[in-house]
């Protein structure tokens, strides 16, 4: 047995909370302004584990990443064709955003690099990205035939520009081609079965790169440099708003206020979800951080009904299925959730995860193929499992917290994106 921590059961939740930077544009902005010329101030970016896998990687380039007193970044970047060969092996940690962008970065360099991780990342399959990059020019050698890391990437001398149609919905695929695009000859486009988050997209524009849509597709020519802007303020992420959405739509007594929350169409399948089946959230405050929409959210406690979560949504909201889950626990009725299959491929299998460790606790839990099947559920006390993967872990807390309590074991995986989540939770019980 590992460590673990009791989560108690909660009263209420009450009181305003501002959640942690978004996660995915923390890696981004650090990123892009790595690959400008003029420094770049970033506010409110996420301290997290992930992140800061992408700082390493970033500074091993030769991008000075600095940390300033009031817990901004300055990132002085080496523009688009200055990052310098690593002295060592990229280590990208837990995050597969750090190493599918970063792959499509370095194709186009005229150096050797190579990635690994830790024992997740490294049995996530990596092929869906090195074919793409391949097709495009790219030289990526691989473990196994399910193209496992550690991988290796060669001077490619130049690269080609893509018509791509994806066979999956994927941010980090997309963005691998994309960031590749601004590289290569001619003209790439991307189209995917579903749009997944466009955060890649609306920073590319904010560093002055002219993008076309169309549909589902978008596309990118190759460019000599990116013009920064001179401060980049991260919204908070919705993905960390989730688990108090759903904590305070099924606690009784409860009422949130959820404060500079990015609002941003693609990400917003959690709320949609929600309000479908009964909650109570309103947006207020609605602005602008600059090519992203921000906004404040109150979320009271409601009685929820279950509903059908199809694939074309699935995209919009992937990673809030694990606390999507829970709500389903506590809302009368069905709630069925199909396609997605992409869950298998994440920090862990997590539909698996999802069945294995909420059925101790009382779930009424049947996993498929692509998806869940819930019903209603009563909850008690059972000592369950994070696999090391965040989302299970403060999933769980959510279950505990509006049920009986839970044990958590492992459960400061936590600190890949939210390492103050449990404090925040004791601290908001009324």
């Amino acid at each position: 047995m590992g460590e673990a921590i009791t989560i108690q059961p909660t009263r209420n939740l009450t009181g305003s909370i501002k959640v942690p930077g978004d996660k995915s544009i923390s890696h981004r902005s650090v990123m892009f302004a790595g690959l400008s010329s003029t420094p770049v101030r970033i506010k409110n970016f996420l301290f997290a584990q992930d992140c800061l896998s992408t700082v390493s990687c970033m500074r091993s380039l030769g991008v000075k990443v600095e940390i300033m007193e009031n817990k901004e970044l300055l990132v002085t970047g080496r523009g688009l064709h200055g990052l310098t060969e690593p002295e060592n092996v990229l280590d990208a940690g837990n995050s597969g955003t750090t190493l599918r962008l970063l792959m499509g970065i370095l194709a186009a360099q005229p150096f050797f690099s190579t990635f690994t991780g830790d024992h997740s990342l490294r049995n996530r399959p990596m092929g869906r990205v090195i074919m793409p990059l391949s097709k495009m020019g790219a030289k990526i050698s691989a473990r196994q035939q399910s193209r496992l890391l550690p991988l290796a990437i060669m001077p490619a001398g130049s690269l080609n520009a893509i018509d791509y149609p994806m066979p999956m919905a994927s941010a980090q695929v997309k963005s691998a081609i994309l960031l590749a695009g601004l590289f290569a000859q001619g003209i790439t486009k991307v189209t995917e079965p579903y749009i997944s988050r466009d955060h890649t997209e609306r920073m590319l524009e904010t560093f002055g790169v002219k993008l076309e849509r169309t549909g589902n597709s978008v596309s990118i020519e190759k460019v000599s440099e990116l013009s920064a802007p001179k401060v980049i303020d991260v919204p908070g992420d919705i993905s960390s708003a989730a688990f108090w959405l759903v904590a305070a739509s099924i606690i009784p007594g409860s009422h949130l206020v959820l404060t500079n929350v990015g609002v941003n169409p693609t990400r917003t399948g959690i709320i949609d979800v929600l309000l479908q089946m009964g909650a109570d959230i309103t947006l207020s405050n609605e602005r602008w951080s600059g090519t992203e929409p921000v906004a404040d959210i109150t979320v009271k406690y409601a009685k929820l009904c279950g509903i059908s979560i199809q694939a074309e949504i699935i995209p919009r909201l992937v990673d809030e299925i694990p606390v999507l889950t829970v709500a389903a626990m506590f809302a009368e009725g069905k709630t069925t959730i199909s396609g997605a299959g992409e869950l298998r491929f994440k920090e862990t299998d997590r539909l698996k995860a999802i069945a294995a460790e909420f059925t101790k606790m009382g779930g009424k839990i049947i996993e498929n193929q692509d998806g869940l099947d819930i019903e209603q559920s009563t909850l008690h006390m059972a000592r369950c499992y994070s696999y090391h993967d965040h989302r299970i872990a403060m999933a769980l807390a959510v279950a505990g917290a509006a049920g009986r309590g839970v044990e958590i074991e492992e459960p400061h995986c936590i600190d890949i994106s939210y390492p103050e989540f449990y404090t925040v939770l004791s601290e908001l019980n009324g």
